[in-house]
Order: C-alpha cells, then structure tokens, then sequence
C-alpha cells in the first residue's frame, strides 16, 4: 500500500441515529434535493438517499458538510469511475 496516497486523501463520515450525518474531505455538492445528495468526496462519489434531507453547514474550504433528515442508505463509487458514474446519476435524475 502506497503511504502517499493515504496521507493526502482523506474521507470520514459520522452519523447519528440516521437522522445527523457529518461528513469530511467533501471536494464539492454536485446536487441536492430533500430525497438525494450527490457530493464529490476525496474518496469517489457519495450518493445519500432519504427523506427530508437538509444541508446545515457547508464549509467547501474545510471540506465538511452536515445534513440532517431521514438518512436510508449512503452509495459510494470508485473514483476512477467517477466521471461515468456523475453522468449516470446525474442523467437519471434530471429525466
């Protein structure tokens, strides 16, 4: 395993009762709505579905984001899928 890459990369997520989530080493919000958030995170892509989702802080400086809501599932993909995957999550919600 390559130390390098560990050192400058990196992604935490925190979550309490499905309901608070914080996350780190977010790159950038790709969209959001109250079902689904895409972020860009230095790890590949975080799709996070649920009901009532709300951003309350967003620090793309820190690299940080809290929601709030019904959190059911969080959906990671590879980065280097990330370009066809963003494509693809983003053509089938705009349909």
């Amino acid at each position: 395993m390559d130390e390098k890459n560990n050192v400058t990369k990196s992604h935490k997520v925190l979550l309490a009762n499905r309901k608070n989530g914080a996350f780190s080493g977010v790159v950038d919000v790709l969209s959001f709505d109250v079902a689904e958030i895409l972020l860009e995170t230095e790890l590949g892509m975080l799709l996070i579905k649920g009901h009532d989702l709300h951003v309350n802080r967003l620090s793309l400086e820190k690299g940080e984001i809290d929601i709030e809501g019904r959190i059911d599932s969080l959906t990671y993909s590879e980065p280097k899928n990330v370009t066809k995957q963003t494509e693809s999550l983003l053509g089938r919600l705009f349909k």
